[in-house]
């Protein structure tokens, strides 16, 4: 586990968890610190835990509900954080609710999100590490791919397919997770 998160530490994506303040800093400090790999297909949550109200952790953030449900899913709380992203009627709550189904797994319902989702901003970005991370990216990034390597790769448990496809999945919370919660944005949801 260290390995991976050095490989994060030095990658293309500077998780920090320090950004989105001390409040959210201590939740992620938990669970790795925002540099866990995510499972594929969660089991249900990473540990108990008791958030408290968490309502107003992302008040300043770009999409406070996004964050949110971002949150939740980093530590396997899938209802909580598919009934946030279903009340979030933007790319970003399209982008974590085809998550959530992603790792359900329900890759037609992911599907059905990630066509909501359209081109997010954080693609881009999120192709290169895929890339630099060796996984195949054609000319941008395209999640019904992802979904089809992440369905093979859960089938495969402890091959070099499903720690690529954690990998990835993992730079793709960061990403997601940092455009969300990231201070001083204005807020693009309703």
């Amino acid at each position: 586990m260290a390995i991976f998160a050095i490989r994060y530490l030095k990658g293309l994506v500077e998780f920090l968890s320090s950004r989105y303040g001390s409040a959210v800093q201590s939740i992620l400090a938990l669970a790795g610190d925002g540099l866990r790999p995510m499972p594929l297909a969660p089991a249900g949550p990473s540990s108990k835990l008791e958030f408290g109200d968490l309502g107003s952790l992302f008040q300043d953030s770009n999409s406070p509900q996004g964050a949110l449900s971002g949150l939740y899913l980093y530590f396997s709380y899938v209802d909580e954080a598919h009934k946030i992203a279903q009340d979030l009627d933007t790319p970003d709550g399209s982008f974590w609710h085809g998550i959530v189904h992603r790792q359900e797994p329900d890759p037609g319902n992911a599907g059905y999100w990630f066509r909501h989702t359209g081109q997010h901003p954080v693609f881009p970005a999120l192709a290169s590490e895929a890339r630099e991370l060796g996984y195949k990216v054609g000319s941008k990034w395209d999640p019904l791919a992802f979904i089809d390597f992440c369905e093979s790769a859960r089938r495969k448990p402890g091959s070099a397919d499903e720690t690529l496809a954690m990998q990835v999945q993992l730079a793709e919370w960061q990403l997601l997770f940092d455009h969300c919660a990231r201070p001083g944005k204005t807020h693009t949801q309703s």
